[in-house]
C-alpha cells in the first residue's frame, strides 16, 4: 500500500506479525488468485488497498496457518475492516472470505 519495502515496514515488528506479512508476501500470487476468484464482479486491483491487505493476511492464514481456525481469521479480518475501512467493508470482506472458506471446504462457523 505504501510502496515502501516490506522489510522497512516490518522493522521492530513482533515475530507473529513478521511471519504473517512475509508469508502473505511470499504467496501473493496464490492469495490474490483466491480473492479474485471469489470477488465476483471485482478485480483485485479494484478492491481498496486496505481491504485487499486485510483479506490477503486472512487468506494466507486460511491456506497456510492450520493452527489458526478459519472462523478466527474471518472474524479478525471483518473486525479490522469495520474499524479501519468504510461502512460497507466488513460485509464485503466477510462475503469474499466466507466464499474462499467454502471453496476450501473449511468450516466457517465460530468456535464454541
Amino acid at each position: 500500500m505504501t510502496g515502501r519495502p516490506l522489510q522497512d515496514l516490518l522493522a521492530g515488528a513482533r515475530p507473529f506479525t513478521r511471519d504473517l506479512a512475509e508469508g502473505a508476501d511470499a504467496h501473493l500470487a496464490e492469495i490474490d488468485a483466491e480473492i479474485a476468484a471469489n470477488a465476483h464482479g471485482w478485480t483485485i486491483q479494484r478492491i481498496a488497498p486496505l481491504e485487499r491487505g486485510i483479506m490477503r493476511i486472512a487468506v494466507f492464514e486460511m491456506l497456510h496457518r492450520e493452527e489458526i481456525p478459519v472462523p478466527v481469521s474471518i472474524d479478525e479480518a471483518v473486525s479490522i475492516a469495520g474499524r479501519y475501512c468504510g461502512t460497507e467493508a466488513p460485509g464485503f470482506v466477510n462475503g469474499i472470505l466466507s466464499a474462499v472458506a467454502r471453496k476450501l471446504g473449511t468450516e466457517t462457523e465460530a468456535p464454541a
